[in-house]
């Protein structure tokens, strides 16, 4: 081999390990410029590909009566929206999907002719305008997961439950007062997904995980609609303006039955008025008429003025005030407090407010509870009105004694019965039995909770003999009695204050009666009042029958044994001993 050869071949291998050294170098700066100078650019680059954040709104808590049946749930909806830069024929494209959704076109065209990547159309579509938008087959429709707050029995309790905005938050009722518990967290989440695109952790999950607390509640959604069918009935047979129902156990203070009517339906409530979405039980107060009389009677004995067989000069039916004078629906010379009670005397009631005196009387009616708000907390309520003895007249002393001058909610007479069937004892109503968390496990608990003693077990016990004799052969309440059950009751008939002032009406009524069974150990308080009833307006006529119903039909569904057959059992049993 010739010298020349060899350095060719030499010069050949320096060329080729020149080109490898710096191949190797070049490999080398190549790989710390990836590993070491590029690595957190390249880190977030695969990070977003597998990765991604979400927004998520936690779905809204259920709301649940006390056999944890669902009043107000949230459940899966859908909602549109387009790609306009997809949508190939927006005046076509726009009149199909407007007939569908029941939306203006023309406006919708005009969206859809933006050439937006995002137009929203419709939130919370039905399942069956969904499949109808799908059968259209438009490219560039955008379907979205969304939520739609669902109440699955309508009307019931509709008033008391209340409804939610567009956004989920609660505008009126208790989905309005406990929203910050029924309210889901918004947040940020990154998720992880996979080679497609698709996350690995659903959403649905993850809505699940932020998820609202839930509300059970004191109300028992079978007693709920028999106490609306009755109040339904009575508005409706004697045309009245409206009507209110309270149930509650004594013992406790839990509100068993809310009931209002006219319905009112949370699912649409653009479609009724603003009047209608209120819970009148808790912030219309009204003149109460003589349902007062029992508070009167209690405050008397309780203080010692009289007993039940004190007798008082009722006047022969009327009675003169100061420049007014009094009447009673029937003509009686002495009656005595029991009888006052049983007839319902006006004039006996002032007499009684004479001997007691004023201060009295206000001290006792706030004792119940009137005047002030109940404590059970929900949004509006109302204290009723009673001013101070100093400001009261003689006839405002007088007129207050048989429930005119003075303004109360029905959820107030249902407290202040309470306290009577409750052997004086005072509760605080009680609507909310406890809050869950998203888990199902109890966050917070509301037992019964004892505000004072109003008067004493004696007392009390007194005012449900003579309370009984009222709903006896003779007595006011007569069609409030009950088969089988010693029923205690009051009656209540009170002229409302004529529309534009200038005094009372003479055409325009408050109905009421309110009491509860059995008389020795009471299950049920229930209060009926009816707005304006027209075919008659006594109470004893109206409200006393829609009283019963409601009693009858929850003590069947509540299996409460009748107590009368027992009374006589023990009678006869007595008598033998006795001969």
């Amino acid at each position: 081999m010739t010298q020349e050869r060899k350095k060719g071949i030499r010069a050949r291998i320096v060329v080729v390990e020149v080109f490898f050294f710096s191949f190797i170098l070049l490999l080398g700066a190549n790989a710390v410029k990836i590993q070491i100078l590029d690595s957190n650019d390249l880190a977030r680059k695969a990070e977003n590909e597998y990765t991604g954040t979400v927004r998520i709104q936690g779905k809204r808590g259920e709301i649940l009566d006390r056999n944890m049946n669902r009043l107000g749930t949230t459940i899966d909806a859908l909602s549109v929206a387009a790609s306009a830069k997809k949508i190939e024929n927006p005046a076509k494209d726009a009149r199909a999907i407007a007939s569908v959704l029941k939306i203006d076109p023309v406006k919708l065209r005009k969206r859809l002719s933006s050439r937006r990547s995002f137009v929203p159309i419709k939130r919370k579509i039905s399942p069956a305008e969904a499949r109808e938008l799908k059968a259209l087959d438009i490219k560039g429709l955008i379907f979205q997961n969304d939520v739609i707050r669902f109440y699955p029995n309508r009307t019931l309790a509709g008033q008391v439950i209340g409804f939610t905005g567009s956004d989920a938050k609660g505008l009126e009722g208790l989905e309005y007062g406990y929203d910050s518990v029924l309210q889901g967290q918004r947040t940020r989440l990154t998720v992880t997904k996979d080679a497609t695109g698709r996350q690995l952790d659903p959403e649905k999950r993850l809505q699940e995980r932020f998820s609202g607390g839930s509300l059970v509640l004191t109300i028992d959604r079978n007693i709920q609609y028999l106490s609306e069918t009755a109040l339904e009935d009575v508005v409706s047979r004697f045309r009245a303006r409206s009507g209110m129902a309270v149930v509650m156990r004594p013992k406790t203070g839990e509100i068993l039955a809310m009931a209002l009517y006219p319905e009112f339906n949370p699912n649409a409530f653009s479609e009724f008025t603003r009047e209608s979405w209120r819970n009148r039980v808790v912030t219309d107060p009204f003149e109460p008429g003589s349902v007062m009389k029992v508070f009167v009677a209690a405050s008397a004995m309780d203080k010692g003025y009289c007993t039940s067989k004190s007798i008082f000069f009722c006047e022969n039916g009327a009675y003169k005030v100061g420049s007014k004078v009094i009447h009673d629906t029937h003509e009686s010379g002495w009656l005595t407090l029991g009888q006052i009670l049983k007839y319902s005397s006006n004039i006996g009631m002032v007499k009684i407010t004479e001997t007691t005196g004023k201060q009295a009387l206000y001290d006792s009616l706030t004792g119940f509870g009137f005047g002030r708000k109940t404590g059970l907390g929900s949004p509006g309520e109302s204290s009723g009105t009673l001013s101070s003895p100093g400001k009261w007249s003689t006839i405002d002393t007088s007129a207050i004694t048989f429930g005119q001058g003075m303004s109360v909610t029905a959820l107030q007479l249902a407290v202040g019965f309470s306290a009577i069937a409750n052997d004086g004892v005072l509760m605080r109503p009680l609507l909310v039995q406890k809050t869950l968390l998203n888990t199902g496990e109890t966050d917070q608990e509301f037992k019964p909770q004892v505000q004072r003693r109003v008067i004493s077990k004696h007392t009390a016990r007194t005012v449900r003999k003579m309370m009984r004799s009222v709903v006896s052969e003779g007595g006011t309440g007569f069609s409030a009695a009950l088969e089988g059950y010693s029923v205690c009751g009051k009656t209540g008939t009170a002229q409302k204050v004529a529309k534009g002032g200038g005094g009372y009406s003479k055409y325009l009524y408050t109905a009421a009666f309110a009491g509860f069974a059995p008389e020795v150990n009471p299950e049920l308080v229930v209060v009926v009042v009816v707005d304006e009833p027209r075919k008659s307006h006594y109470g004893s006529v109206v409200a006393a029958p829609a009283f019963k119903s409601i009693l009858a039909e929850s003590f069947h569904y509540l299996n409460i044994p009748p107590d009368l057959e027992q009374e006589q059992i023990v009678a006869r049993v007595s008598d033998g001993a006795k001969s």
